[in-house]
């Protein structure tokens, strides 16, 4: 029986502490230390300042071990997840001292019923030599760098109880662990299922369809043509439900039956053609049961600052927009760190693959000896409590650690450590060390290049990557998200100070370029709704046309991942396609509409046009589905209230998970006033799509 604990906090400044205060777990005791000082909402203003104290704090947790014990029962006091150093006392006396917040805890407290728990965690570790507040301060420790300050992520450094934490009584019958490991034939037409059980007592297995229907009884379990899991919009994904009883307890879980590898992009062997051949791309196709599936999706952070009050309910409900946006794929960025399991059944459930980090980012991470154990246990409890999932497709050593910032390599031994321990304990599922690597993408993170002195659109159409891993264009939150983190005094004109510069602003990789804004103006911006408006046209489009493009450049490219998915807190302006905390922005609608498994698409040279120039642009289908497809396509371009008909293009029989490439439509722009022209694909049986691009006159 699982008995849950009411908890109160305290902080803990030298010899001074402040008075209990009720707190949430799991959750993080900075939100609650925050209520009980009346702190208000971080979003608002510069309160998330009034926290930069606290990263220094020891904090305590009380609560009294209440439960009761039967006589053949012992209890035991379970943690899932404690952020991030920490002891464990019971009348005093330490029972577990532990680092690191992906480990689960227990403890025997059989003999302390009614007594007084205190969880005491440790001040934030941080590299001693490295006296700036920087993100280089957390590559000794196994714990998210982003609260250390990131583009788009305030510093805050939040710990505490962020896991279901409580006390069970366990007796005789008591399950220990059931674990379900399966094999399937190449023809993927039979599997070979192994329960691995620990108990003291004789445990009965059974497992049972999707439907529901029982199909094997017993620790092994011979399956045929079991219904393999798909991701979303390649098939449906097959959930099988097994159930493990004694008289006394009984634990369930999903099985999906599926097979991923990563294997060389088309082409890529021909990358360079010249002897002494070097690798210049790495494996980036990813085969789903025996299928090539172009990866589209996104780069997925934590939804919230507090990880600890994340909940299954605001995981549906930002995970279900990704499915319904045909996403296949969410990259979990490594500074964000592991998210909680609900994360991974829904994705499950959903049909939406995992690229999994483990939390290192842009770092050169320590070599000694100490943070290789803590890496090696964090890592351990990691992987064996992912490896279950069938979404979990892909593991990875972090984010953008071959890069000059960072300096590690794949002879690192972090990554070289985290590389054999996927290996030993999930080989079924591919590892890369970082991301990117050879051949893949990371960029650009503007609607216009100045360097390159092009718009996005042409940015990708010069580019030739294997996979776009990250790549982003930024816009402006709305005016109601505005409205509540700016205040009133400080909202227009916008300056690189106060609430805007904390709320990320001006940043160039995460915020927005005034100065390209007013490269497609046709108006002074002059209040906040203008730019607002105009940066969120920027991002449709810039999101529409670098998504289209890497499905374009399929099958030698095989994935497009944008930067980014979610946000932790309201900024002023992101990458992100949701606002905090799930509001979909217009680049939402935008990305859905790119993504469609079968797709009417333009190549369009660039975004902006003036009058008497020629119009260009190249028709194709795109077909993601596993279905051929056939389309009747009809250009059309409107200009104010004017429309021209250009062609109707039949694309043929194409084949699934392939592109057919059409003819050129061209229309000389006429001399008219407008702030911008459409152009539509109106097709027979799949949903038209729609360009709006930027219209000048003769200047």
């Amino acid at each position: 029986m699982k008995y849950h604990l009411n908890w109160q906090a305290r902080a803990v400044d030298g010899n001074t502490a402040s008075s209990w205060f009720k707190a949430e777990v799991p959750g993080n005791v900075q939100y609650d230390y925050g209520c009980f000082m009346g702190w208000g909402d971080i979003s608002e203003g510069e309160n998330v300042t009034l926290f930069r104290q606290t990263e220094n704090y020891t904090w305590e947790y009380r609560t009294k071990l209440d439960f009761i014990c039967k006589s053949d029962e012992r209890a035991f006091f379970v943690s899932e997840g404690i952020d991030y150093s920490f002891d464990i006392l019971v009348n005093g006396t330490i029972l577990i001292s532990h680092e690191g917040m992906f480990s689960r805890v227990e403890a025997d407290v059989t003999e302390y019923a009614g007594s007084e728990v205190i969880v005491r965690i440790h001040p934030h570790p941080k590299n001693p030599e490295i006296a700036l507040d920087c993100r280089d301060q957390a590559n000794q420790c196994v714990k998210p760098p982003v609260g250390y300050g990131w583009d788009w992520h305030p510093r805050m450094l939040v710990s505490g109880i962020w896991q279901d934490t409580y006390v069970e009584t366990r007796g005789k019958g008591w399950i220990k662990r059931c674990e379900p490991f399966y094999t399937l034939s190449d023809d993927h037409t039979f599997a070979d299922v192994r329960f691995e059980v620990e108990a003291d007592t004789p445990v009965e297995i059974t497992l049972y369809d999707p439907d529901g229907i029982q199909v094997g009884c017993g620790e092994h379990i011979l399956l045929d043509h079991p219904r393999l899991w798909w991701c979303n919009g390649q098939g449906e994904p097959s959930l099988y439900r097994y159930v493990a009883h004694t008289p006394q307890h009984e634990v369930s879980g999903q099985i999906g039956f599926r097979t991923v590898e990563l294997v060389m992009n088309d082409g890529g062997w021909d990358e360079p053609a010249h002897f002494p051949k070097g690798r210049s791309i790495a494996p980036a196709q990813l085969v789903l049961n025996g299928r090539k599936v172009f990866v589209k999706g996104s780069n997925w952070v934590n939804p919230d600052i507090y990880n600890g009050r994340i909940d299954e309910k605001k995981y549906e409900t930002l995970l279900t927009l990704a499915h319904d946006a045909h996403m296949n794929t969410l990259r979990c960025w490594g500074g964000s760190g592991i998210h909680k399991k609900a994360f991974y059944d829904q994705c499950d459930k959903l049909g939406i693959m995992v690229w999994s980090e483990f939390p290192l980012a842009c770092n050169n991470y320590s070599s000694s000896e100490h943070y290789l154990t803590i890496l090696e246990q964090e890592a351990r409890a990691i992987i064996k409590s992912l490896r279950g999932h069938p979404s979990l497709v892909l593991y990875c050593g972090g984010n953008e650690l071959f890069n000059s910032w960072s300096g590690m390599t794949d002879q690192s031994l972090a990554l070289r450590l985290l590389n054999k321990l996927c290996y030993e304990l999930d080989r079924e599922s591919p590892f890369l060390s970082t991301s990117p690597l050879y051949g893949m993408g990371h960029g650009g993170y503007l609607f216009y290049d100045s360097d390159r002195q092009m718009d996005a659109f042409a940015v990708f159409q010069h580019s030739k990557c294997s996979a776009y891993t990250e790549f982003g264009v930024p816009s402006m939150t709305d005016m109601e998200s505005l409205l509540k983190i700016i205040p009133a005094g400080e909202r227009f004109p916008i300056q690189n100070e106060g609430s805007w510069k904390l709320h990320h602003a001006f940043e160039e990789w995460g915020g927005v370029r005034l100065d390209i804004l007013v490269r497609y103006a046709n108006e002074p911006l002059d209040s906040l709704e203008k730019i607002v408006e105009l940066s969120s046209w920027l991002q449709c489009e810039g999101y529409k046309a670098i998504f289209e493009e890497a499905r374009r450049q399929a099958p030698f490219c095989s994935m497009a991942i944008n930067w980014c998915y979610c946000e932790p807190w309201i900024t002023a302006a992101n990458h992100s396609l949701i606002i905090y905390p799930a509001k979909p922005k217009p680049s939402y609608y935008a990305v859905k509409a790119a993504l469609r498994p079968v797709l009417a698409s333009a190549r369009i040279p660039k975004f902006s046009w003036q009058a008497g120039e020629c119009f260009q642009a190249q028709i194709w289908l795109l077909n993601d589905s596993p279905e051929e497809a056939e389309e009747t396509i009809t250009a059309l371009i409107r200009i104010n209230d004017t429309e021209y008909k250009l062609l109707t293009w039949n694309s043929g029989i194409t084949a699934a998970g392939t592109n057919r490439v059409g003819p050129t439509i061209s229309l000389v722009l006429p001399d008219v006033q407008a702030d911008y022209f459409t152009l539509r694909l109106i097709t027979r049986d799949c949903a038209e799509s729609e360009y709006r691009l930027c219209y000048r006159m003769k200047p």
